[in-house]
C-alpha cells in the first residue's frame, strides 16, 4: 500500500544548534580545569530540556509506525531526562556567584529554592518533570538498564 511522502520540513536547525554548541565549547571553555558556572549549567539544562521535547515529539510520531525504532527513541528520551535531572542537581551544588562557595549543606538538604533568577531552572525542571511522570514509570526513570539488548 503506497504511503504519502512526508511533508517538506522547514529548514533543519538541529545541525546549526550542534555547530553552535561546538563553537561555544571552542570559544568559551578554557583548557585548564575550571568548574562550570551556574549560568552555564542553567543553559545546558535548558538545552537538554528542549532536546527532550524534540525527542518526545519524534518518539510519539515514530512509535506509531515503527515500534522498534520508537523503543530506541524512548530509551534515548529517558536517558536525556536523567542527564537533565543531574544537571539540575549540579546547578544547586555549584558555587554561588556572590560568595564563590557552594551552598550550605543544610540548604542543599532542605532543597530550598534560591529565588529569581535561580528559580528559573527549577520552574523549567518541574514543568518538564510533570510531562516525564506522565510518560514514564518510576522504574523506567531509575533503572540503569536501557532495554536495548532485547532488539
Amino acid at each position: 500500500m503506497p504511503t504519502d511522502p512526508p511533508p517538506a520540513a522547514a529548514s533543519d536547525f538541529v545541525p546549526f544548534a550542534t555547530a553552535a554548541l561546538d563553537f561555544h565549547r571552542a570559544l568559551n571553555l578554557p583548557t585548564s580545569p575550571v568548574a562550570a558556572s551556574r549560568a552555564e549549567l542553567d543553559s545546558l539544562h535548558a538545552h537538554l530540556v528542549a532536546l527532550y521535547g524534540l525527542l518526545d515529539a519524534h518518539t510519539t510520531s515514530t512509535s506509531a509506525v515503527a515500534a522498534v525504532e520508537g523503543d530506541h527513541l524512548r530509551a534515548c528520551r529517558i536517558r536525556l531526562w536523567q542527564a537533565a535531572d543531574h544537571l539540575h542537581t549540579a546547578f544547586h551544588t555549584a558555587p554561588l556567584p556572590d560568595t564563590g562557595r557552594p551552598p550550605a549543606r543544610e540548604t542543599c538538604r532542605a532543597r530550598l529554592p534560591e529565588g529569581a533568577p535561580e528559580l528559573t531552572v527549577c520552574q523549567r525542571h518541574l514543568a518538564t518533570s510533570a510531562r516525564v511522570r506522565r510518560d514514564h514509570t518510576p522504574s523506567d526513570l531509575r533503572d540503569p538498564f536501557t532495554g536495548l539488548t532485547r532488539h
